[in-house]
């Protein structure tokens, strides 16, 4: 089991996190605890467990780094993560790994509920849950393949992480920056070999910590303005709109069916909070769409000025019947 953390300000909740992965119905092989550049917390970690394994991320800076600095170091088949922010249930372990019998499954994850640090919003909208690290309404409520899970409750399978190289260098989330590296690696695993999947297992539960500063609709909605670029430069990097289908179901499906179900609360109640949720996806939706525009419209002008750099150093393509013969002892095709 591997619990990536970097920074002191999670101290408590570190400990948490440490605590439920140590009080497991089925006890993992070992514990390794695996610390982003930053001395000070990986010190103070070694002097308080002497029954747990503390790493140092030698790899890129960021959680995708130190995830794959720890993976590198263990050989158990299967490898689980767990959030520093988040507590795991009793028997979370347990039913994480079950599904592992089937040698099709590359991986599984399990449900996340968020642990408010104060009561949620009256405004926010469950079928956003995924804004602050919980499972969102519209998610399978019963085990079943799915296309990704996320890497604050995730377990996979070493052979085939290691086989396409783990998690992507360079597109993780560092600080308070986020990119769906989870997303990515579950599709790339997933693609290893016919038949191979991943399985949501609701039942393997983990409870993440919301605190105050993400409650409020200026996190909300830079968190859906960040997941339209990153969803974006993920397609970019994957090459294939196709791999982007549960995105469309959810704006499609998802969505729609919640703001349907919020309209017709406001009818039923005559109560004006129901049209706030109803507004609050809606925001969502635009800061997504917004996020997915820029990121596009970067993606664009990056192609286009390499094309024009690449124009200039090759000068203009001419026909082949303009073309002038070439001069004894000279290539033809000009520079490159």
């Amino acid at each position: 089991m591997v619990i990536a953390c970097y920074t002191e300000d999670r101290w408590e909740l570190t400990l948490r996190a440490i605590s439920s992965a140590q009080d497991q119905s089925h006890a993992a092989d070992r514990i390794l605890v695996v610390v982003d550049y930053n001395e000070i917390l990986s010190t103070r970690l070694r002097v308080q467990f002497d029954d747990i394994i503390v790493l140092d991320n030698y790899l890129e800076r960021g959680v995708s780094g130190a995830r794959n600095s720890a993976v590198a170091r263990v050989e158990t088949p299967v490898v689980a993560f767990l959030d520093d922010d988040a507590t795991a249930r009793g028997d979370w372990l347990e039913r994480l790994v079950a599904p592992f019998d089937n040698p099709l499954v590359v991986g599984t994850g399990g449900a996340i509920e968020p642990a408010w640090e104060q009561p949620p919003p009256p405004w926010f909208p469950p079928e956003f849950a995924w804004v602050v690290g919980g499972t969102y309404r519209g998610l399978p409520t019963k085990q079943e393949p799915i296309r990704n899970v996320w890497s604050g409750n995730m377990a996979i399978r070493r052979s085939v992480f290691n086989q396409v190289g783990g998690f992507r260098r360079g597109f993780g989330k560092v600080g308070g920056v986020a990119r769906p590296e989870d997303t990515d690696v579950c599709i790339r695993m997933g693609k290893v070999f016919d038949g191979g999947h991943w399985v949501f297992v609701p039942d393997a539960l983990v409870d993440h910590f919301v605190p105050v500063h993400r409650e409020s609709i200026q996190f909300f909605l830079r968190r859906c303005h960040n997941e339209g670029r990153g969803k974006i430069e993920l397609s970019s990097l994957l090459g294939s709109r196709d791999d982007l289908g549960p995105e469309r179901e959810y704006i499609r499906s998802v969505v729609p069916r919640g703001i349907r179900d919020q309209l017709r609360a406001s009818l039923q109640t005559r109560k004006a909070e129901p049209l706030v949720v109803a507004g609050a996806m809606l925001l969502g939706l635009g800061a997504a769409a917004v996020g997915a525009g820029e990121e596009l419209s970067r993606s664009l002008i990056a192609q286009t000025s390499s094309k024009i750099r690449r124009s200039k150093v090759r000068g203009p393509d001419l026909p082949d019947a303009a073309s002038p013969p070439d001069e004894p002892g000279q290539e033809s095709g000009g520079p490159r």
